[in-house]
């Protein structure tokens, strides 16, 4: 049965998108998840619930916003149509009648030593983003989203844990993530299918490239899909941990995530995916430089896919300037370096380089240096261009906006003539907030 929105529900959308998401910082969810209870997780699925709904609602209204024309594309309205069926799915579980008296228990802070434990540590303003840079567009005519209409919801320390906890908060929590799964899974495919949108619509307007609006746009939607995913990703593991622990981690988020592991990883899939597009026996070799004991608290999922989607750019340059035939390929170079403030990954490799002219194009999407896009493959769409070497002109973009979610960045300067130097600043202080304000 396939689903359809009603006009009651898109009202209710509107409402949404007038409130401001509330940004959350990476050392807060691990703060809010070192010891997930019962009572603090049903804490952690009420503010979901509120902020999750909040999140989708603006992207509703600026997916059906959209000019020229794109918000007529099939797969845009394909796109807006899976979050308000996620967004109905969220606001509509129904929320477990609660006594007065585990009310109350629910909003008790716990006790540390004896003493009440603070609440989360403030979350401070991200280093790579300007102010309001990946803000929703439809402000209330006064610049600002929606801020005056409600205080920040907080992202709650965990509650007091003494006793037992009625059953219907255990049934509740399973339901909501459960119902998060859902809702993960339906997702999956946003960034291929935005991607067929932008595609359907250059083939119908006959341009080569998109324009600003479009291209900031892109920007704002894919770095929400990222906070998004993160909350979601992050409930459901914390609700799993329950059942079995794992050192280290904090729901997705590694509390001693090792750099030259993960590193060496994403060099050896690289590889292996160049040797298969070039049908060569043996890819350009990848020296790393890392201290084998240096870790920081991050997301290893976020880190594998930016250095896997850098070093397969740098990987097919080297082959496409040097030919695939060569013996002795000039060697890729990964220096990993440790500051106070930064974790800098520098990816250095003698692929030609870019033109000057040329760089600005790098960062935007659908921009490649392949002569054919390959159209995208409706199944594939499940793996978040993880497979292809080259294509779809979204691995910087992309891979740009998840070092800027936790405070880093992700920076290019290139020797045309000679190769590429890739700059990847992980902020490891990890308390910057989401850039959605």
């Amino acid at each position: 049965m396939s689903w359809k929105s009603t006009e009651r529900l898109m009202q209710t959308i509107k409402h949404y998108s007038g409130f401001p998401a509330t940004g959350v910082s990476l050392r807060q969810m691990v703060q809010f998840g070192e010891r997930p209870s019962t009572g603090t997780l049903f804490r952690a699925s009420q503010f979901l619930s509120e902020e999750l709904p909040i999140r989708l609602a603006h992207r509703v209204q600026e997916l059906g916003d959209l000019p020229d024309g794109l918000n007529e594309m099939p797969s845009i309205k394909k796109v807006r149509d899976w979050y308000s069926q996620s967004f109905e799915d969220i606001t509509t579980l129904p929320r477990p009648n609660l006594d007065p008296e585990i009310k109350e228990r629910l909003l008790r802070p716990m006790k540390q030593n004896g003493r009440e434990s603070k609440i989360l540590s403030q979350t401070t303003h991200n280093p790579s983003v300007k102010e309001g840079q990946y803000r929703s567009q439809q402000a209330n005519g006064n610049g600002s989203s929606g801020t005056s209409k409600s205080p920040a919801r907080r992202y709650y320390a965990s509650v007091e844990d003494e006793g037992d906890w009625p059953p219907e908060l255990n049934a509740y929590n399973k339901k909501f993530a459960k119902t998060l799964e859902g809702i993960k899974r339906r997702h999956d495919g946003v960034v291929t299918t935005v991607a067929q949108g932008i595609n359907e619509y250059k083939r119908k307007r006959q341009r080569m490239q998109i324009n600003n609006d479009i291209q900031s746009f892109l920007d704002r939607f894919y770095m929400s899909r990222i906070g998004i995913r993160m909350l979601i990703g992050q409930h459901i593991a914390l609700t799993d941990q329950r059942s079995h622990n794992e050192p280290n981690y904090v729901g997705i988020i590694c509390t001693k995530t090792n750099v030259r592991e993960l590193a060496q990883e994403a060099i050896d899939n690289a590889r292996f995916v160049c040797e298969d597009h070039y049908g060569m026996f043996d890819a350009p070799k990848v020296q790393l430089v890392c201290k084998p004991d240096l870790h920081f608290m991050y997301v290893p999922g976020h880190l594998s896919h930016m250095l896997f989607e850098t070093l397969k750019n740098s990987l097919r340059a080297v082959v496409e300037t040097h030919g695939p035939e060569k013996e002795e390929f000039p060697v890729t170079k990964v220096i990993v370096a440790e500051g106070k403030e930064d974790i800098t990954i520098k990816i250095s490799d003698e692929g030609g380089g870019i033109p000057r002219s040329v760089i600005p194009l790098v960062w935007t999407y659908m921009y490649t240096t392949v002569d054919t896009t390959p159209d995208l493959d409706p199944d594939f769409n499940k793996s978040d261009f993880k497979a292809p070497m080259a294509g779809f002109g979204y691995g910087l973009p992309i891979s740009r906006l998840y070092a800027r979610y936790f405070g880093g960045d992700l920076k290019l300067i290139s020797m045309e003539g000679y190769g590429t130097d890739v700059y990847l600043h992980l902020n490891r202080l990890s308390s910057s907030s989401e850039p959605l304000q």
